[in-house]
């Protein structure tokens, strides 16, 4: 019995073809008490931010900054760094229904609820004033 010899497996794609940045940078920053992962020319939805459509909005609290001399970790926030985000429209996340029952006790509740979200743009990510994405 003869085998078939084994075929040629497809190489994985380095982590930056994949994600469309050559340059990898990024920041964590803090939201409405969420952390989010942010790079630059790329959207996000956060909690609704009191700002008007097509207004820049920045963001102070920036946990950590990867660039490409490396990484920069905050304790907590990092000196001087922040994140420009340019608001693109106020929308509604999907619909969660909420169900509360008690069993064997005939109570039911059904309630449904949208999260006011505002969908950002990221602008460019600065660390000491210089724009490093």
């Amino acid at each position: 019995m003869t085998q078939a010899p084994p075929q040629d497996l497809p190489s994985a794609a380095p982590e930056s073809a994949v994600t469309g940045d050559t340059t990898g940078a990024y920041a964590i920053v803090e939201a409405s008490g969420q952390q989010f992962w942010l790079q630059t020319d790329r959207y996000v939805d956060l909690d609704r931010l009191s700002a008007d459509v097509d207004s820049t909005v920045t963001l102070e609290n920036v946990l950590l900054v990867k660039d490409a001399s490396g990484t920069t970790l905050g304790q907590p926030y990092v000196e001087g760094a922040s994140v420009e985000l340019k608001v693109m429209a106020h929308r509604r996340g999907q619909k969660i229904i909420v169900y509360k029952m008690r069993p064997k006790k005939k109570t039911r509740r059904k309630n449904g609820h949208r999260q006011e979200l505002t969908r950002v743009m990221v602008q460019s990510i600065k660390v000491g004033g210089k724009a490093i994405a």
